[in-house]
């Protein structure tokens, strides 16, 4: 599957990260990109279920692809959240079906760090995508 331009330049910059600590000040830097949701958006309605912290998750089809936003209290889900975005913003409903998260993860030298707890909510808030585009 080919990556979306954003992922692609994920994948660059984590790939240039010699130890942990570089990855995690860029983790931090991604998350610190995300934009900011709106108060209006930041609702029961759009709360991800399954996360030890709070992540909030709007999304839309334009034009046959997904484009979605999110916004967490956590700075280090914040920046994989943001990480996830750059993997699916773009892709059809059929590509966001087929997206492995373990594998991305692992591309960015990022899955030992995720401990189990991070991982399944990084899962939830793609199983969300997954039913907002369903």
């Amino acid at each position: 599957m080919i990556l979306p331009a954003d992922a692609q330049r994920a994948l660059d910059s984590f790939g240039h990260c010699t130890g942990w600590e570089q990855r995690a000040r860029l983790l931090m830097q991604w998350g610190q990109r995300l934009p900011e949701l709106s108060e209006a958006d930041k609702t029961e309605t759009h709360r991800v279920h399954g996360c030890e912290s709070q992540v909030w998750l709007v999304g839309e089809r334009v034009d046959g692809h997904w484009q979605f936003a999110a916004s967490s209290d956590a700075r280090l889900i914040r920046g994989l959240v943001a990480l996830l975005l750059v993997r699916v913003n773009g892709l059809s409903t059929e590509q966001l079906q087929q997206v492995d998260l373990p594998e991305w993860f692992n591309q960015l030298g990022l899955s030992r760090q995720l401990s189990p707890s991070r991982s399944n909510g990084l899962n939830a808030v793609l199983l969300r995508m997954r039913e907002l585009a369903g």
